[in-house]
């Protein structure tokens, strides 16, 4: 089968720009032939900035550089990503006139939320949540803190559910949870559109996590929502050495609290390549996720945790109980509560043979539900569908 997979990559790497390339890499390891239709954000710093927010919206040259694409390699299917902002939903109407289905991943709020994050003020903000057009949003200026960006997002979302866009011109949306699929229905997606397909994650066969299990593990950005802070609070109240891997906004901040509380049982690990951060991760006795004021897109942390058979202490919030069974492949405290963090993560390390459990349990849930095999059965399955249908 040939798939033509489109995606606008970001100026700093993230989530969806991995998840585009590991599915890629899945579908050519299985025999399809790949093409690909891209577009990148660092071009933006040298266009005109009032054509980049009308081609936000609608872009005449993605769709004419679309339906050339098509012509040239008249794919079975064609997979969107990510749009924003340089392709834009133009690109759709392409696909339909010359009719071939199409695949759109919701990987992220944008749609729902003009910030694409359900967070504002440090806290968990729905607001705009179902509401065409999205007017808090505007006024608190949440995207990139600017009211004029917000609306030519906002203007976006509006535009296009208006003329009907996401009702027609897509034939299926993958989502990567039932509680996004949940909120999207919420928000108007039309329900029977969307198909559940968690990401996955490779395994590691050959790395050795024999090691004395002898650290807590944190995993992912240095920012306010990341429960940073609630983290270090509750290490405070413990003597478990705990392992901090990642950069972001608080970075200097937290180094600073580590040091002025003497917490030398915190470690701040460096930059890790790929196989690094696997051994890192397997030889953890638990990690930890503690995000709080916002939904997790997803959790890829929690499901390479699972992988190498290693347990998750994680806040009970969003997509988290979907992915973390309290106490079967981990355990669940209050978001933003440090002292229920502190107790159970003191539980964790006090019990190691128990935690070790929860570790294998969780691996074999890793089994069932976020392997590429499960990834790759479902993602052919519906191509083969919407290829039949047309």
């Amino acid at each position: 089968m040939r798939i033509l997979k489109v995606h606008n990559y970001y100026t700093a790497g993230g989530g969806e720009d991995t998840v585009f390339q590991s599915e890629s890499s899945l579908l050519r390891s299985r025999g399809h032939e790949v093409v690909e239709f891209l577009e990148y954000n660092s071009k933006i710093e040298t266009m005109n900035k009032a054509v980049v927010a009308l081609n936000t919206i609608w872009s005449r040259p993605s769709y004419q550089r679309m339906k050339d694409c098509l012509s040239e390699t008249k794919p079975d299917v064609v997979h969107f990503h990510n749009t924003f902002p340089l392709i834009s939903p133009s690109a759709y109407y392409a696909c339909r006139d010359v009719g071939i289905p199409v695949v759109q991943t919701l990987d992220n709020q944008r749609l729902m939320c003009p910030a694409s994050s359900f967070h504002r003020d440090g806290k968990l903000c729905l607001d705009c949540h179902g509401k065409i057009p999205p007017l808090p949003g505007i006024l608190h200026g949440c995207y990139h803190d600017s009211r004029l960006h917000t609306a030519v997002v906002a203007s976006l979302v509006t535009f296009h559910h208006w003329i009907g866009t996401w009702q027609t011109k897509i034939d299926a949306f993958l989502c990567s949870t039932n509680f996004y699929r949940d909120l999207f229905v919420r928000a108007g997606f039309p329900s029977e559109k969307i198909v559940v397909m968690p990401h996955f994650v490779q395994s590691a066969p050959d790395l050795d996590f024999s090691n004395t299990k002898n650290y807590a593990l944190f995993v992912g950005r240095l920012d306010p929502e990341k429960g940073v802070w609630t983290l270090l609070e509750a290490w405070r109240r413990l003597a478990v050495p705990l392992k901090m891997r990642g950069s972001g906004r608080l970075e200097n901040e937290l180094r600073e609290y580590v040091s002025t509380h003497e917490m030398k049982h915190v470690e701040f690990v460096g930059r890790l390549d790929e196989q690094e951060l696997s051994a890192l991760t397997g030889n953890a006795r638990f990690l930890i996720m503690p995000s709080e004021g916002y939904y997790e897109t997803f959790g890829m942390v929690i499901v390479e945790a699972f992988s190498r058979s290693v347990p998750v202490l994680a806040s009970n919030i969003g997509v988290v109980p979907e992915l973390v069974a309290d106490g079967h492949t981990g355990l669940l405290f209050r978001a933003g509560d440090a002292v229920d963090l502190a107790e159970k993560a003191r539980w964790l390390w006090d019990h190691p043979v128990e935690a070790q459990k929860l570790g294998q349990n969780g691996n074999v849930e890793y089994q069932k539900r976020f392997t590429p095999d499960q990834c790759y059965e479902t993602l052919i399955g519906l191509y083969e569908k919407l290829r039949g249908s047309k």
